[in-house]
């Protein structure tokens, strides 16, 4: 079940639940929206019918959500704050020689989000985004390319220049579009297309450590 919507997420309510009770309702209008997203799509939701899903009147629903988009929002900053979270995690760990494909490592997790996040699938495939959350999406690739630039970085496989940050937003893009087609052809990702996009992935990195290796490390001073 989800949680009351919080953070940034409460830019999207009409008022904010303070009572254990208004939370919990809350939180079953926002479970009863990604159920009908998951099985019926972006389009199937309405106000009615995801009041109906939480057991509370529409009268309810409108005391928290001014319309069915702002449901949409809220879902989606939620799953765009989650996957952040993800790879400020992996950005975190430094992995100076844990990772034998960086690559294969990056895609993985970004393929994570699709399997594990159904509801963000579904809005994701369906392209069902507001300006708002186009805006939203956009800020969201920044901060996967930022920490895909702080993974090598940390890795000491590429330099930290303005150069090799595009080449890791490129990177990002290219992923995006290649899972988005991996994930309209297979619920879990077509094995098939998450290979290539695997190996079009390492030889982007390749080109990336050869354009813009990492700075020498200093040689300690002798007397």
């Amino acid at each position: 079940m989800f949680s009351p919507v919080t953070g940034s997420d409460s830019l999207t309510l009409r008022r904010e639940p303070q009572q254990a009770r208004s939370r919990a309702r809350l939180a079953e209008l926002m479970d009863a929206a990604e159920r009908l997203l998951v099985s019926e799509g972006a389009e199937a939701l309405t106000t009615t019918r995801i009041a109906a899903g939480a057991g509370v009147s529409v009268g309810s629903l409108y005391r928290y959500f001014l319309d069915k988009g702002a449901i949409v929002d809220a879902l989606t900053r939620r799953y765009l704050e989650e996957f952040e979270s993800t790879i400020n995690a992996l950005a975190d760990q430094v992995p100076g020689d844990g990772w034998e494909d960086p690559a294969g490592t990056l895609l993985d997790a970004f393929a994570a989000r699709g399997v594990s996040q159904p509801g963000y699938r579904a809005l994701w495939l369906g392209r069902h985004f507001s300006e708002e959350l186009r805006a939203a999406d956009r800020a969201n690739k920044a901060v996967l390319a930022d920490g895909v630039m702080r993974i090598l970085v940390g890795a000491g496989l590429i330099a930290d220049c303005e150069g090799a940050a595009t080449a890791c937003r490129a990177a990002v893009l290219a992923a995006d579009a290649l899972l988005h087609e991996a994930f309209r052809l297979d619920p879990g990702g077509d094995p098939m297309l998450m290979a290539e996009a695997k190996e079009l992935l390492r030889a982007h990195l390749q080109s990336v450590t050869i354009r813009f290796p990492p700075a020498p490390t200093p040689r300690p001073a002798t007397d």
